[in-house]
């Protein structure tokens, strides 16, 4: 018969190699029922230099999961009868301004933003870029953005809504976000070892948080880490840190519907509000689930409802997951890159297979070179007076270029990541026609494959090329940006290798991203020399740099 031994050393084994394939220094990852803790895993190490392992009582930042503590903190005061969450933001912050965006002037409703539009992500507002060191000032600088639709009508993930609900619960209550948290949620649950607010003294305690070095192009696990940027926050979008023990003690609070050890924290109302389905999330929005709640995604498993959240800190990334029908829940926090919400699930499936008594899948290695239709790509790519030829080889595909070779991984749909020197700045895209690969793109470059003609485009506006080039800035969740000029159109390409397309709006103005809906905003300035000096992305400044 099957221990739960067996199981858990089954968890250990895919941990590891989970940790392998991302290049993750340390992970630790807590199961529990609905009535306690049942095991926590510790790997890897919190401090490499130092060679200190990951521990049971190691902390974490937990980032985007304090979403759903924030969430809890206004349903409490909404039970309470002090606010309603349909009610406008503008009762609470009087001083909270977003303008309607061109169309939508002087239409019903756009200046009534609620706490429940926020809550969901459907304010029609931008993301947010942590481009101020306290939340207030970036809630207030939202009436120099634009919302882009109707308030409740569109799903777009903003950290600077709740921001703005952090700030509506210190106005309320007329304490800190700490506090609120701390006294509501952190006493109750008995995360004594847990910390609301990131601050220097929490540093001390914390696992040391990693970055790719190379912060500039995208990340291989075969590339150096570097201790990440040190920053402090207190905000309610994301500033918690805990340890695998007290993350499982908030697991169990919502495998009980929000009843606690001692008392309910939330009414049973209340936790349907929660992890509710209030809004369908789009394709690639899938890390939270198939639907978005208050802090919390919902997605059907098996006929099993999972409800969960990923957060990502400058440094860490963590995941909490709970079966409800299975009563199962899991804990995964990171000090550096990973794929906590992978290991989530798959403990979370593990623990429900030996309650079943069904056989564990046998353990497989993580392949992240294997390519299922490697022959579509193979062929002879050129660009001017380079050439790449890309060969299938089985399931993998192998690139060569100025006679080195790499082998590609897979990053997306036709997108791979290429460990070549000369390839290392962006993801290598194919692109077809009639379903047919025909292309190769890297950045600005466009290389042609063998027997096809190049494809006829109409050239960019030339003011177009005062925009291409490298922009930086001292941010440390986004610290540089390139622009790239492909044919005609225009892109901003983010370090870790997505991209997205620039759409005209004016001399200057793009909106970023190809759906009209979207609220973010890339504006150039100072031209010298028939250069663009800066970039100002959703109220960021970012600068000319001289590297490529």
């Amino acid at each position: 018969m099957r221990t739960i031994q067996t199981t858990l050393e089954h968890l250990d084994r895919f941990i590891d190699q989970q940790m392998a394939a991302a290049g993750t220094p340390g992970m630790a990852v807590a199961l529990t029922d609905a009535q306690a803790l049942l095991h926590v895993a510790a790997h890897g190490l919190a401090d490499v230099a130092a060679g200190r392992p990951v521990g049971p009582d190691t902390l974490f930042e937990i980032g985007s999961i304090s979403k759903s503590f924030t969430a809890i903190a206004l349903l409490q005061l909404q039970e309470a009868g002090r606010l309603d969450v349909h009610s406008p933001v503008q009762c609470t912050l009087p001083w909270f301004q977003v303008p309607p965006g061109p169309g939508l002037e002087g239409r019903a409703g756009m200046e009534l933003i609620t706490l429940h539009h926020l809550l969901t992500h459907t304010a029609g507002i931008v993301t947010g870029t942590d481009f101020s060191t306290e939340g207030r000032y970036e809630v207030w600088s939202l009436r120099h953005t634009e919302a882009t639709t109707p308030p409740g009508t569109f799903f777009h993930y903003s950290n600077v809504g709740y921001k703005a609900l952090g700030v509506v619960l210190e106005d309320m209550l007329a304490r800190s976000y700490g506090e609120i948290v701390d006294e509501r949620i952190f006493r109750p649950l008995s995360m004594e070892a847990s910390e609301a607010v990131i601050t220097h003294d929490t540093r001390r305690r914390l696992a040391v948080g990693y970055e790719a070095l190379y912060d500039d192009r995208p990340f291989h696990r075969t590339l150096p880490l570097a201790p990440a940027p040190w920053l402090e926050t207190g905000t309610g979008d994301g500033s918690i840190a805990s340890t695998p023990a007290d993350m499982a003690a908030y697991v169990r609070l919502l495998l009980n519907r929000g009843q606690g050890p001692e008392a309910r924290l939330l009414s049973e109302t209340s936790y349907r509000l929660l992890a509710g389905r209030h809004v369908p999330l789009p394709e690639g929005e899938g890390e939270c689930g198939e639907f978005y709640g208050y802090g919390l995604g919902v997605v059907q498993e098996d006929g099993h409802t999972i409800v969960s959240h990923g957060g990502a800190m400058v440094g860490y990334y963590a995941a909490i997951a709970a079966d409800m029908e299975a009563g199962l829940g899991a804990a995964v926090l990171c000090n550096g890159p990973g794929e906590p919400m992978a290991v989530a699930r798959q403990a979370l499936r593990l623990a429900r297979w030996a309650e079943e008594g069904r056989d564990l899948p046998p353990s497989s290695p993580i392949e992240p070179g294997r390519v299922d239709n490697a022959g579509e790509y193979a062929g002879a790519y050129r660009s001017g007076e380079h050439q790449i030829e890309v060969v299938a080889q089985g399931t993998e595909l192998a690139l060569y270029l100025d006679g080195q070779g790499a082998g590609l991984e897979r990053r997306g749909e036709d997108c791979f990541y290429a460990p070549h020197p000369a390839l290392s700045r962006f993801l290598l895209r194919f692109g077809r026609q009639a379903g047919q690969v025909v292309e190769a793109w890297h950045g600005p470059e466009v290389f042609v494959r063998r027997g096809w003609a190049s494809t006829a485009r109409q050239d960019p506006p030339a003011a177009w090329r005062a925009y291409a080039g490298h922009y930086r800035c001292h941010n440390p969740w986004l610290g540089n940006f390139r622009v790239v000029l492909r044919r005609d159109r225009l892109l901003l390409a983010l370090h870790a290798g997505e991209e997205k397309l620039l759409v005209p709006l004016a001399e200057g103005l793009f909106r970023v991203g190809e759906d009209e809906r979207l609220p973010e905003r890339l504006r150039f300035d100072t031209p010298v020399g028939g250069q663009a000096l800066r970039a100002n992305l959703t109220g960021c400044d970012y600068y000319r740099t001289f590297t490529l």
